[in-house]
Order: C-alpha cells, then structure tokens, then sequence
C-alpha cells in the first residue's frame, strides 16, 4: 500500500520532466553597456512631465523604451541598458531620469 502512494506521488513530478531530461536554457546575461545615455538628462529635473517631454528625454538619452515613475508606484529592480526611467512627484514635475 505504501510503495503504490509513493508511486503515485512521483507521478506528477515525473510528468514535469521535460523529454529529454534537461530543464530551460539559461538566458544570456545582460550587457551593463546599451544605448542609454546618462549624461545631460538633470536639465529636465524641474519641467513639467509631458509626451512631449518624454520623447525629447527619449531622444537626448538615446534610449529604445521610456518608463514614468509615479509617487509611490512600485517598479521592478531590474537593469535594462536601454530604458529611461523618469520619476516625478504629485504636481507631475520631473524629481529625476536615469538610465536603466
């Protein structure tokens, strides 16, 4: 009776195997190097956050994807070298814009 519910355990697990027994690739390891661009983005702390003002960000940065960071919003740590992210507080003014 035992060995048939340890059998039975097993075969859910045995079902997630892949078919050749090997699990997902690993994926490739980001570069900490990308078209974002750093420098000269301070001069829009200050101005008023905007469509306009995010693809002028988007076009001194050099970066491929643009993300807006509201007051309090949670946001993934993860690094991506061609994101901007742009920070701005209550009254929509820009607190900071940084590559990643």
């Amino acid at each position: 009776m035992r060995m048939a519910f340890v059998g039975l355990m097993a075969l859910p697990l045995a079902a997630c195997a892949g078919a050749n027994g090997q699990g997902p690739e690993t994926p490739p390891a980001a570069s900490s190097e990308g078209p974002c661009r750093n420098d000269g983005l301070d001069r829009f702390v200050g101005q008023k956050a905007s469509a306009e003002l995010g693809a002028e960000l988007l076009q001194a940065s050099g970066a491929k994807t643009l993300r807006w960071g509201a007051p309090g919003m949670a946001m993934t740590m993860d690094f991506r070298p061609d994101r901007l992210t742009v920070s701005y507080d209550e009254a929509m003014v820009v607190t900071s814009a940084r590559c990643g």
